[in-house]
This record gives structure tokens, C-alpha cells and sequence, in this order.
């Protein structure tokens, strides 16, 4: 699974013209699964989202992490973040999941967030969102599951 961070000032997201997600101060997580990731690539992604330390401590470092700077996740499902484009030009999905098995490991990447004490707002799977941020910084993360080792 790979996610891109981003820390943010506030942020939304909408279907259609419809806001579905707000958040305040947190992250925006774009969050794509690969085929073959499993649930403890979710487990392990959440807990690495949940814990990084990229909010300032009152010396203006980089010590905190969300839930010491009381802030939510707006996490957003992402299959593109799978594009390949070593290739030609046009992207190649090959590598992202199926969107049932995406589906389930994303919202088991969502639920572990919350069980890690984290207001979680969330997009629509599957479906064309438009996301507003403003970024933080800008602060940039990528992860990725499979570099854990």
C-alpha cells in the first residue's frame, strides 16, 4: 500500500458538488492498495500515518505527531498513486487492486486510524472526488508498505 501525506491546515472533499469530508488542522491522506497487499499492510500504514512526527512542538521542531497536536485524517482512496508510466505516456494500472479488495484494505487502513484514537473523515470510494487542501509547510510524506523491510 503507498499513501502520500500531506499536513494541512484544513481541507474537504466532495461528490458531485456535495461536501462529504472536512477537517481542520490534520492530514490528508491519499491512500492507494496494490494487488497482493494484505491487512497487515494496512495495519502497518495506519500506524505509520498515526505516528509520524510532522507537527511542531512549541520550539517550532517537527516532534509531534496528530494526535499530540489534536488534529483528523481526511482519507481519501487513490488507485492512481499505482500509475505506472515508465512506459509511454499514458498511465498503466496493472499494479493497483481490484476495487473489492482495495475497498476492503482501505477501510481497514481507515478503522485502524480510528482505533488509534483519530477522527477520521473519509471520501467516497470509487467515486470522482474533488479534494481542497491547503498545505502546511508544505509538508510532503510517501510511504509505502512494501519498503518496510
Amino acid at each position: 500500500m503507498r499513501a502520500v501525506v500531506q499536513r494541512s491546515l484544513r481541507a474537504d472533499v466532495a461528490v458531485e458538488g456535495t461536501l462529504i469530508g472536512r477537517i481542520e488542522r490534520g492530514m490528508v491522506v491519499l491512500v492507494g492498495v496494490r494487488q497482493g497487499d494484505t491487512a497487515a499492510d494496512a495495519v502497518y500504514l495506519a500506524e505509520k500515518v498515526a505516528h509520524l512526527r510532522i507537527f511542531e512542538d512549541s520550539e517550532g521542531k517537527m516532534n509531534n505527531d496528530l494526535g499530540t497536536a489534536g488534529g483528523a485524517v481526511l482519507s481519501i482512496s487513490q488507485f492512481t498513486l499505482y500509475g505506472d508510466v515508465r512506459k509511454g505516456r499514458r498511465p498503466n494500472y496493472m499494479e493497483a487492486a481490484r476495487p473489492e479488495e482495495a475497498r476492503e484494505l482501505y477501510e481497514r487502513f481507515n478503522d485502524e486510524l480510528r482505533k488509534a484514537g483519530l477522527h477520521v473523515e473519509t471520501g467516497q470510494f470509487g467515486a470522482m472526488m474533488q479534494v481542497s487542501l491547503v498545505n502546511d509547510g508544505p509538508v510532503t510524506i510517501l510511504l509505502d508498505s512494501e519498503r518496510r523491510f
